[in-house]
């Protein structure tokens, strides 16, 4: 099973597009958002997507009434899954994960830093995709993961 992961949207429109047009070229039928869409109008290509999509605030989410309009199930994390026999935490800031949190995930997905950090230590994955909106860093970063053999790919949209 392979998933999309993509964080850090900032309302930027041509690159969540972008972002969202590769992820259907590669044939991505789950993704995950750790936070920062910001407003409800960016929130709706995400919500129009034709994957499961699983989301969480992030600290700039402040119209929440807004994002839970369009994307009902969006919520604060920790957001744990299964997925492939996998457990899989989702939360904006890999920080404000408890040590408990991480010790019962396989995959941990966050963003908030808007830095690509893919590591893999004591037998977990930790994936930060960078920033899809390419604001901070001027490279506009997403990332999918093989479940079934835990390779990580890190893909550049066009700014």
């Amino acid at each position: 099973m392979r998933i999309g992961i993509i964080s850090d949207t900032h309302d930027r429109l041509p690159t969540i597009h972008a972002a969202l047009e590769r992820f259907e070229q590669l044939g991505i039928d789950t993704l995950l958002h750790p936070g920062d869409i910001i407003a409800p109008f960016a929130a709706r290509p995400l919500a129009d997507f034709p994957a499961a999509l699983h989301v969480t605030y992030g600290n700039n989410d402040g119209e929440r009434a807004g994002l839970r309009a369009v994307l009902p199930q969006i919520q604060d994390g920790p957001l744990f899954l299964e997925l492939a026999g996998k457990s899989v935490l989702v939360h904006h800031f890999v920080d404000w994960c408890s040590p408990d949190d991480i010790e019962r995930a396989d995959l941990i997905v966050t963003g908030h830093t808007h830095q690509v950090a893919i590591d893999k230590r004591d037998g977990k994955i930790f994936v930060n995709p960078g920033e899809c909106c390419g604001w901070v860093t001027g490279r506009c970063t997403i990332a999918t993961i093989d479940l079934d053999n835990d390779e990580v790919e890190l893909i550049e949209i066009p700014a």
